[in-house]
Protein backbone atom coordinates (compact mmCIF):
# COMPACT_ATOMS: atom_id res chain seq x y z
CA UNK A 1 0.00 0.00 0.00
CA UNK A 2 2.61 2.51 0.71
CA UNK A 3 4.91 1.94 -2.21
CA UNK A 4 1.21 1.93 -4.30
CA UNK A 5 0.71 5.79 -2.55
CA UNK A 6 4.43 6.34 -3.48
CA UNK A 7 3.77 5.85 -7.17
CA UNK A 8 0.53 8.02 -7.23
CA UNK A 9 1.84 11.01 -5.25
CA UNK A 10 5.59 10.81 -6.10
CA UNK A 11 8.30 10.21 -3.77
CA UNK A 12 7.46 10.96 0.22
CA UNK A 13 7.93 9.44 3.39
CA UNK A 14 4.83 7.76 4.48
CA UNK A 15 5.40 6.17 7.82
CA UNK A 16 3.13 3.04 9.70
CA UNK A 17 1.52 6.26 11.93
CA UNK A 18 0.50 8.14 9.22
CA UNK A 19 -0.88 5.29 7.52
CA UNK A 20 -3.11 4.50 10.49
CA UNK A 21 -3.86 7.67 11.15
CA UNK A 22 -5.84 8.30 7.36
CA UNK A 23 -7.41 4.75 8.07
CA UNK A 24 -8.65 6.00 10.90
CA UNK A 25 -10.00 9.34 9.45
CA UNK A 26 -11.76 7.03 6.71
CA UNK A 27 -13.51 5.25 9.19
CA UNK A 28 -14.50 8.60 10.99
CA UNK A 29 -15.86 10.05 7.52
CA UNK A 30 -17.67 7.01 6.08
CA UNK A 31 -19.21 6.36 9.64
CA UNK A 32 -19.90 10.23 9.58
CA UNK A 33 -21.40 10.65 6.19
CA UNK A 34 -23.75 7.71 6.28
CA UNK A 35 -25.50 9.31 9.27
CA UNK A 36 -25.18 12.71 10.42
CA UNK A 37 -26.41 14.00 7.39
CA UNK A 38 -29.39 12.17 7.77
CA UNK A 39 -29.70 12.82 11.39
CA UNK A 40 -31.05 16.53 10.34
CA UNK A 41 -33.86 14.60 8.17
CA UNK A 42 -34.62 12.37 11.23
CA UNK A 43 -35.26 15.54 13.39
CA UNK A 44 -36.84 17.12 10.37
CA UNK A 45 -39.48 14.42 10.09
CA UNK A 46 -40.15 14.44 13.21
CA UNK A 47 -40.52 18.45 13.95
CA UNK A 48 -41.51 19.75 10.93
CA UNK A 49 -39.35 23.29 11.81
CA UNK A 50 -35.58 24.78 11.28
CA UNK A 51 -35.60 26.56 14.97
CA UNK A 52 -35.31 21.93 16.24
CA UNK A 53 -32.82 21.65 13.30
CA UNK A 54 -30.72 24.86 14.39
CA UNK A 55 -30.70 24.53 18.06
CA UNK A 56 -29.62 20.58 17.10
CA UNK A 57 -26.27 22.24 15.59
CA UNK A 58 -26.14 24.73 18.08
CA UNK A 59 -24.98 22.35 20.72
CA UNK A 60 -22.84 20.65 18.67
CA UNK A 61 -21.06 24.11 18.33
CA UNK A 62 -21.30 25.03 21.67
CA UNK A 63 -19.94 22.09 23.21
CA UNK A 64 -17.14 21.13 20.33
CA UNK A 65 -14.98 24.40 21.55
CA UNK A 66 -15.52 23.96 25.22
CA UNK A 67 -14.40 20.21 24.40
CA UNK A 68 -11.67 21.34 22.51
CA UNK A 69 -10.24 22.92 25.94
CA UNK A 70 -11.05 19.86 27.84
CA UNK A 71 -9.06 18.01 25.36
CA UNK A 72 -5.81 20.22 25.46
CA UNK A 73 -5.36 20.15 28.78
CA UNK A 74 -6.24 16.44 28.59
CA UNK A 75 -3.37 15.99 25.79
CA UNK A 76 -0.82 17.76 28.01
CA UNK A 77 -1.10 15.33 30.58
CA UNK A 78 -1.98 12.01 29.15
CA UNK A 79 -1.34 9.70 25.74
CA UNK A 80 -2.73 11.98 22.71
CA UNK A 81 -4.08 8.09 21.24
CA UNK A 82 -5.84 8.08 24.47
CA UNK A 83 -7.88 11.47 23.69
CA UNK A 84 -8.21 10.21 20.20
CA UNK A 85 -10.56 7.51 21.53
CA UNK A 86 -11.98 9.23 24.08
CA UNK A 87 -13.86 11.45 20.77
CA UNK A 88 -15.03 8.01 19.13
CA UNK A 89 -15.95 7.10 22.01
CA UNK A 90 -18.77 9.73 22.12
CA UNK A 91 -19.58 9.60 18.87
CA UNK A 92 -20.50 6.10 19.33
CA UNK A 93 -22.28 6.82 22.44
CA UNK A 94 -24.59 9.46 20.42
CA UNK A 95 -25.65 6.67 17.99
CA UNK A 96 -26.52 4.32 20.28
CA UNK A 97 -27.94 7.30 21.80
CA UNK A 98 -29.82 8.17 18.70
CA UNK A 99 -31.05 4.32 18.44
CA UNK A 100 -32.76 4.15 22.17
CA UNK A 101 -34.62 7.51 21.52
CA UNK A 102 -35.92 6.80 18.78
CA UNK A 103 -39.10 9.19 18.17
CA UNK A 104 -38.19 11.35 20.93
CA UNK A 105 -35.09 12.23 19.41
CA UNK A 106 -36.20 15.56 18.14
CA UNK A 107 -36.87 16.17 22.18
CA UNK A 108 -33.46 16.03 23.21
CA UNK A 109 -32.06 17.74 20.08
CA UNK A 110 -29.87 20.41 22.08
CA UNK A 111 -28.78 17.02 24.48
CA UNK A 112 -27.72 15.34 21.26
CA UNK A 113 -26.36 18.02 19.79
CA UNK A 114 -23.96 18.48 22.81
CA UNK A 115 -23.17 14.69 22.64
CA UNK A 116 -22.07 15.47 19.47
CA UNK A 117 -20.23 18.45 19.85
CA UNK A 118 -18.11 16.40 22.64
CA UNK A 119 -17.41 13.47 20.77
CA UNK A 120 -16.47 16.36 17.67
CA UNK A 121 -13.80 18.25 20.41
CA UNK A 122 -12.10 15.05 21.41
CA UNK A 123 -11.89 13.20 17.98
CA UNK A 124 -10.77 16.51 15.97
CA UNK A 125 -8.31 17.89 19.17
CA UNK A 126 -6.50 14.50 19.00
CA UNK A 127 -6.62 14.15 15.06
CA UNK A 128 -5.56 17.63 14.21
CA UNK A 129 -2.85 17.31 16.93
CA UNK A 130 -1.87 13.98 15.90
CA UNK A 131 -1.73 15.26 11.94
CA UNK A 132 0.88 17.88 13.16
CA UNK A 133 3.08 15.83 15.06
CA UNK A 134 3.10 13.02 12.23
CA UNK A 135 3.24 15.08 9.15
CA UNK A 136 6.24 17.28 8.03
CA UNK A 137 6.09 20.18 6.02
CA UNK A 138 6.79 17.98 2.28
CA UNK A 139 4.22 15.18 3.67
CA UNK A 140 1.33 17.78 4.74
CA UNK A 141 -0.04 18.16 0.87
CA UNK A 142 -0.32 13.90 0.41
CA UNK A 143 -1.59 13.65 3.97
CA UNK A 144 -4.33 16.46 3.56
CA UNK A 145 -5.20 15.05 0.04
CA UNK A 146 -5.45 12.01 0.82
CA UNK A 147 -7.74 12.32 3.48
CA UNK A 148 -9.94 14.51 1.55
CA UNK A 149 -10.22 11.82 -0.63
CA UNK A 150 -10.77 9.35 1.27
CA UNK A 151 -13.87 11.81 2.99
CA UNK A 152 -14.95 12.20 -0.36
CA UNK A 153 -15.23 8.28 -1.11
CA UNK A 154 -17.34 8.28 2.71
CA UNK A 155 -18.94 11.13 0.89
CA UNK A 156 -19.61 8.95 -2.16
CA UNK A 157 -20.46 5.64 -0.46
CA UNK A 158 -22.04 6.65 2.66
CA UNK A 159 -25.09 8.92 1.85
CA UNK A 160 -26.28 6.99 -1.14
CA UNK A 161 -26.03 3.64 0.85
CA UNK A 162 -28.24 5.12 3.51
CA UNK A 163 -30.64 6.85 1.30
CA UNK A 164 -31.23 3.24 -0.54
CA UNK A 165 -31.30 1.58 2.85
CA UNK A 166 -33.82 3.97 3.99
CA UNK A 167 -35.72 4.11 0.68
CA UNK A 168 -36.22 0.78 0.95
CA UNK A 169 -36.91 -0.19 4.64
CA UNK A 170 -40.30 0.73 6.50
CA UNK A 171 -40.98 3.42 9.11
CA UNK A 172 -37.38 3.86 11.19
CA UNK A 173 -35.82 0.76 10.70
CA UNK A 174 -33.76 2.35 7.84
CA UNK A 175 -32.78 4.72 10.28
CA UNK A 176 -31.99 2.37 12.97
CA UNK A 177 -29.74 0.66 10.22
CA UNK A 178 -27.41 3.41 9.12
CA UNK A 179 -27.03 4.45 12.74
CA UNK A 180 -26.23 0.82 13.83
CA UNK A 181 -23.73 0.57 11.20
CA UNK A 182 -22.13 3.87 12.36
CA UNK A 183 -21.59 2.46 15.74
CA UNK A 184 -19.77 -0.25 14.63
CA UNK A 185 -17.29 1.67 12.17
CA UNK A 186 -16.54 3.95 15.39
CA UNK A 187 -15.90 0.48 17.30
CA UNK A 188 -13.37 -0.57 14.35
CA UNK A 189 -11.74 3.38 14.67
CA UNK A 190 -11.33 2.86 18.51
CA UNK A 191 -9.48 -0.13 17.28
CA UNK A 192 -7.34 0.28 14.82
CA UNK A 193 -6.12 3.87 17.53
CA UNK A 194 -4.64 0.94 19.54
CA UNK A 195 -1.91 0.72 16.58
CA UNK A 196 -0.58 4.26 16.94
CA UNK A 197 2.48 4.73 18.59
CA UNK A 198 2.42 6.51 22.19
CA UNK A 199 2.32 10.12 21.75
CA UNK A 200 2.87 11.79 25.22
CA UNK A 201 2.82 15.20 25.97
CA UNK A 202 4.26 17.75 29.14
CA UNK A 203 4.48 21.05 30.71
CA UNK A 204 1.18 23.19 31.63
CA UNK A 205 -1.76 24.52 29.21
CA UNK A 206 -1.04 27.77 28.14
CA UNK A 207 -4.12 28.68 26.46
CA UNK A 208 -4.63 32.35 27.18
CA UNK A 209 -1.19 32.82 25.74
CA UNK A 210 -1.81 31.61 22.51
CA UNK A 211 -4.90 33.14 22.69
CA UNK A 212 -2.79 36.75 22.58
CA UNK A 213 -0.19 35.55 20.61
CA UNK A 214 -2.60 36.87 17.39
CA UNK A 215 -1.65 40.19 18.86
CA UNK A 216 2.24 39.65 18.62
CA UNK A 217 1.85 37.17 15.47
CA UNK A 218 0.25 38.42 12.24
CA UNK A 219 0.23 35.20 10.56
CA UNK A 220 -1.37 33.77 13.34
CA UNK A 221 -3.95 36.46 13.48
CA UNK A 222 -4.63 36.10 10.38
CA UNK A 223 -5.15 32.55 9.91
CA UNK A 224 -7.42 33.18 13.10
CA UNK A 225 -9.42 35.95 11.22
CA UNK A 226 -9.36 32.88 8.13
CA UNK A 227 -10.69 30.28 9.95
CA UNK A 228 -13.54 32.79 12.25
CA UNK A 229 -15.35 33.61 8.54
CA UNK A 230 -15.15 29.81 7.41
CA UNK A 231 -17.10 29.16 10.44
CA UNK A 232 -19.84 31.88 9.33
CA UNK A 233 -20.06 30.02 6.39
CA UNK A 234 -20.16 26.65 7.52
CA UNK A 235 -22.51 27.36 10.45
CA UNK A 236 -25.74 27.22 8.55
CA UNK A 237 -24.96 25.71 5.35
CA UNK A 238 -24.45 22.46 7.29
CA UNK A 239 -27.83 21.77 7.23
CA UNK A 240 -29.85 24.62 5.60
CA UNK A 241 -29.01 22.82 1.63
CA UNK A 242 -29.53 19.29 3.06
CA UNK A 243 -33.13 20.15 4.05
CA UNK A 244 -33.99 21.83 1.19
CA UNK A 245 -32.90 18.77 -0.81
CA UNK A 246 -35.07 16.90 1.08
CA UNK A 247 -38.14 19.33 0.90
CA UNK A 248 -37.45 19.45 -3.04
CA UNK A 249 -37.73 15.83 -3.65
CA UNK A 250 -39.26 14.25 -0.08
CA UNK A 251 -36.80 11.55 -0.57
CA UNK A 252 -33.66 10.46 1.40
CA UNK A 253 -32.39 8.56 -1.90
CA UNK A 254 -32.31 12.12 -3.34
CA UNK A 255 -30.38 13.50 -0.65
CA UNK A 256 -27.89 10.50 -0.69
CA UNK A 257 -27.48 11.40 -4.87
CA UNK A 258 -26.91 14.67 -4.18
CA UNK A 259 -24.15 14.56 -1.46
CA UNK A 260 -22.59 11.51 -3.99
CA UNK A 261 -22.06 14.08 -6.90
CA UNK A 262 -20.85 16.51 -4.47
CA UNK A 263 -18.10 13.77 -3.21
CA UNK A 264 -17.77 12.33 -6.34
CA UNK A 265 -16.04 15.63 -7.51
CA UNK A 266 -14.25 16.04 -4.70
CA UNK A 267 -13.31 12.27 -5.14
CA UNK A 268 -11.84 13.36 -8.34
CA UNK A 269 -10.03 17.50 -7.43
CA UNK A 270 -8.68 15.85 -4.24
CA UNK A 271 -6.20 13.36 -6.52
CA UNK A 272 -5.73 16.94 -8.68
CA UNK A 273 -5.38 19.31 -5.79
CA UNK A 274 -3.03 16.88 -4.29
CA UNK A 275 -0.87 16.05 -6.66
CA UNK A 276 -1.03 20.02 -8.46
CA UNK A 277 -0.79 22.38 -6.22
CA UNK A 278 1.83 23.27 -4.84
CA UNK A 279 3.57 26.02 -1.27
CA UNK A 280 3.76 28.03 -4.41
CA UNK A 281 0.58 28.48 -6.23
CA UNK A 282 -1.25 27.91 -2.73
CA UNK A 283 -3.07 31.20 -2.32
CA UNK A 284 -4.24 31.49 -5.75
CA UNK A 285 -6.05 27.86 -5.73
CA UNK A 286 -7.83 29.09 -2.39
CA UNK A 287 -8.88 32.63 -4.27
CA UNK A 288 -9.83 30.17 -7.30
CA UNK A 289 -11.70 27.52 -4.76
CA UNK A 290 -13.35 30.53 -2.83
CA UNK A 291 -14.70 32.21 -5.89
CA UNK A 292 -16.06 29.04 -7.54
CA UNK A 293 -17.95 28.02 -3.79
CA UNK A 294 -19.38 31.78 -3.47
CA UNK A 295 -20.60 32.43 -6.86
CA UNK A 296 -22.06 28.37 -7.21
CA UNK A 297 -24.86 29.63 -4.22
CA UNK A 298 -26.64 32.28 -6.72
CA UNK A 299 -27.29 29.23 -9.11
CA UNK A 300 -29.99 28.10 -5.92
CA UNK A 301 -30.44 30.99 -4.14
CA UNK A 302 -33.81 32.11 -5.55
CA UNK A 303 -34.71 29.48 -8.69
CA UNK A 304 -34.38 25.77 -6.56
CA UNK A 305 -35.04 22.78 -8.54
CA UNK A 306 -33.56 19.64 -7.76
CA UNK A 307 -31.26 20.12 -11.10
CA UNK A 308 -30.30 22.91 -10.42
CA UNK A 309 -29.24 21.82 -6.69
CA UNK A 310 -27.42 18.57 -8.09
CA UNK A 311 -25.44 21.24 -10.63
CA UNK A 312 -24.76 23.20 -7.16
CA UNK A 313 -23.07 20.16 -5.62
CA UNK A 314 -20.97 19.37 -8.52
CA UNK A 315 -19.77 23.20 -8.50
CA UNK A 316 -18.73 22.92 -4.63
CA UNK A 317 -17.66 19.47 -5.09
CA UNK A 318 -15.09 20.62 -7.63
CA UNK A 319 -14.18 24.38 -5.21
CA UNK A 320 -13.74 22.53 -1.33
CA UNK A 321 -10.66 20.67 -2.61
CA UNK A 322 -8.91 23.42 -4.21
CA UNK A 323 -9.39 25.32 -1.16
CA UNK A 324 -8.98 22.96 1.72
CA UNK A 325 -5.55 21.32 0.23
CA UNK A 326 -3.27 24.29 0.88
CA UNK A 327 -5.67 26.05 3.06
CA UNK A 328 -5.45 23.23 5.86
CA UNK A 329 -0.92 22.91 4.85
CA UNK A 330 -1.06 26.22 4.87
CA UNK A 331 -2.69 26.43 8.89
CA UNK A 332 -0.06 23.88 9.81
CA UNK A 333 2.60 25.89 8.47
CA UNK A 334 1.70 28.47 10.11
CA UNK A 335 1.37 26.82 13.74
CA UNK A 336 4.62 25.28 12.43
CA UNK A 337 6.36 28.80 12.11
CA UNK A 338 5.15 30.24 15.38
CA UNK A 339 6.74 31.08 19.10
CA UNK A 340 7.30 28.34 20.81
CA UNK A 341 5.21 25.53 18.13
CA UNK A 342 6.74 22.62 19.92
CA UNK A 343 5.79 22.73 23.30
CA UNK A 344 2.51 24.28 22.79
CA UNK A 345 1.37 23.06 19.95
CA UNK A 346 -1.70 21.65 21.85
CA UNK A 347 -2.91 25.35 22.54
CA UNK A 348 -2.10 26.33 18.81
CA UNK A 349 -4.85 23.67 17.57
CA UNK A 350 -7.22 24.71 20.41
CA UNK A 351 -7.45 28.40 19.41
CA UNK A 352 -7.44 27.42 16.15
CA UNK A 353 -11.33 25.21 16.96
CA UNK A 354 -12.25 28.20 18.87
CA UNK A 355 -12.33 30.88 16.13
CA UNK A 356 -14.03 28.17 13.68
CA UNK A 357 -16.71 27.45 16.27
CA UNK A 358 -16.93 30.96 17.55
CA UNK A 359 -18.04 31.40 13.30
CA UNK A 360 -20.38 28.46 13.41
CA UNK A 361 -22.15 29.40 16.52
CA UNK A 362 -22.43 33.34 15.70
CA UNK A 363 -24.18 32.19 12.14
CA UNK A 364 -26.36 29.88 13.71
CA UNK A 365 -27.63 32.26 16.43
CA UNK A 366 -28.15 34.85 14.47
CA UNK A 367 -30.06 31.78 11.90
CA UNK A 368 -32.41 31.56 15.23
CA UNK A 369 -33.20 35.19 15.88
CA UNK A 370 -33.84 35.54 11.78
CA UNK A 371 -36.36 32.92 11.76
CA UNK A 372 -37.95 33.66 15.05
CA UNK A 373 -38.79 37.32 13.45
CA UNK A 374 -39.63 36.54 10.04
CA UNK A 375 -40.43 33.15 7.69
CA UNK A 376 -37.67 30.98 7.20
CA UNK A 377 -38.55 30.77 3.22
CA UNK A 378 -37.54 34.59 3.14
CA UNK A 379 -35.07 35.67 4.92
CA UNK A 380 -32.37 32.36 4.56
CA UNK A 381 -31.71 33.00 1.29
CA UNK A 382 -30.60 36.77 2.41
CA UNK A 383 -28.55 34.87 5.33
CA UNK A 384 -26.91 31.98 2.72
CA UNK A 385 -26.09 35.26 0.35
CA UNK A 386 -24.56 37.04 3.69
CA UNK A 387 -22.53 34.01 4.91
CA UNK A 388 -21.68 32.81 2.08
CA UNK A 389 -18.90 35.01 0.92
CA UNK A 390 -17.02 33.31 4.38
CA UNK A 391 -14.90 30.74 2.30
CA UNK A 392 -13.95 33.95 -0.24
CA UNK A 393 -13.18 36.22 2.47
CA UNK A 394 -10.52 33.45 3.92
CA UNK A 395 -8.40 34.98 0.40
CA UNK A 396 -7.87 38.66 2.10
CA UNK A 397 -6.15 37.22 4.99
CA UNK A 398 -4.26 34.63 3.99
CA UNK A 399 -2.77 36.60 0.65
CA UNK A 400 -0.72 38.55 3.39
CA UNK A 401 0.47 35.15 5.02
CA UNK A 402 4.17 34.96 3.33
CA UNK A 403 6.42 31.42 4.86
CA UNK A 404 9.69 29.51 3.85
CA UNK A 405 9.73 28.27 0.20
CA UNK A 406 10.11 24.70 -0.44
CA UNK A 407 13.89 25.59 -0.91
CA UNK A 408 13.96 26.67 2.24
CA UNK A 409 14.84 30.83 1.14
CA UNK A 410 13.01 32.81 3.80
CA UNK A 411 10.38 34.76 1.24
CA UNK A 412 9.28 37.37 4.57
CA UNK A 413 8.53 36.70 7.94
CA UNK A 414 8.61 40.12 10.08
CA UNK A 415 6.82 39.61 13.63
CA UNK A 416 6.51 42.37 16.04
CA UNK A 417 7.11 39.87 18.78
CA UNK A 418 7.97 41.01 22.47
CA UNK A 419 10.42 39.57 24.61
CA UNK A 420 9.35 36.15 25.80
CA UNK A 421 10.11 36.72 29.46
CA UNK A 422 7.94 39.59 29.37
CA UNK A 423 5.10 36.79 27.97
Amino acid sequence: MRKGLQHIFGKIDINRDLLFLLVIGGLYSLGIFLSNTFVNIYLWKQSGDYITIAMYNLGIYLLQPITFIVAGKMAKKMDRVIVLRLGVIFLSLFFLSVLLIGEKAATYNFILGSLLGIGFGFYWLAFNLLTFEITEPDTRDFFNGFLGVLQSLGGMIGPILAGTIIANMKANVGYNTIFTISFILFICAVICSFFLNRRQAEGSFHFKRILEERKHNKNWGRILNAHLFQGLREGIFLFVIAIWVYLITQSEFALGMFNLFLSGLSFIFYFIATRFIKPSNRKKAILIGGIILYFSLYIILFNISYMLLIIYAILIGIAYPIINVPYVSMTYDVIGKASKAKELRVEYIVVRELFVNAGRVTSILIFLIAVSLSSAETVIPFLLAIFGVGHLVIYFFIKDIYLSSPNKKEVMIKEQLTDEKNR
